[in-house]
């Protein structure tokens, strides 16, 4: 068995509790073993799970810091990411992860209750089957801008408690410009190469969309 540690996740985020740590510690052993059995992330990636799945989802964290009573939804999750990894990182907010592709689901919750996240839900859903509201969606790369905006339209909460506005925080890679222009949407791109000095993060953006 790979000994692979989040040591990449503690030089950005130093200051984990104890259960933190633990719980990024457990990652790599739990998508190991539920990867060989339903395939969430490329077989080729799993040793590099902690910079270009964990610390990926977390550059989201770097751009808004969740707080305390504010909901998150996870759209097309996959895996788990980026919920699970920000569910570790902000133990007060709720998170609710959903994907269309039931197997993937079932990875989901499995990992979650092996980690103990009580502020984490999962469940086999197309975004527009759902009926509640938002603080902030996110998501990892799971469509165009223009085509993912309309699945998630009338899914904010009027309320906002964060330094940002509620609204998107999406995952995306490479030359966004003509994406966004075609989406019509007003957004903001930060690039996680600020964050982040590996070379993965370099054409890395997270995508923010204020509702």
């Amino acid at each position: 068995m790979l000994d692979v540690k989040p040591n990449i996740v503690l030089k950005y985020f130093p200051n984990l509790s104890d259960k933190q740590i633990a719980q990024f510690s457990q990652l790599f052993d739990l998508y190991s073993f539920w990867n060989a059995q339903i395939n969430v992330i490329s077989r080729k990636d799993i040793e590099e799970l902690y910079e270009r799945h964990v610390l990926h989802s977390l550059g989201i964290a770097k751009v808004c810091n969740f707080k305390a009573g504010e909901s998150v939804l996870d759209v097309g999750t996959g895996g788990g990411f980026p919920g699970i990894p920000l569910a570790i990182l902000f133990p007060e907010t709720d998170f609710y992860l959903v994907d269309s592709i039931g197997k993937k689901i079932k990875v989901v919750k499995e990992v979650a209750s092996a980690l103990g996240l009580e502020n984490l839900r999962g469940d086999h859903l197309r975004a527009e089957q759902i009926k509640e509201k938002f603080n902030f969606v996110v998501s990892r790369a799971v469509t165009r801008l223009g085509e993912f905006y309309p699945w998630i339209q009338g899914k904010f909460k009027k309320d906002s408690l964060n330094a940002i506005p509620n609204g998107i925080l999406y995952l995306k890679g490479g030359d966004l410009a003509e994406e966004i222009k075609e989406s019509k949407l007003k957004a903001e791109l930060y690039p996680l190469s600020a964050y982040f000095e590996e070379d993965f993060f370099e054409t890395k953006y997270v995508v923010y969309v204020p509702q």
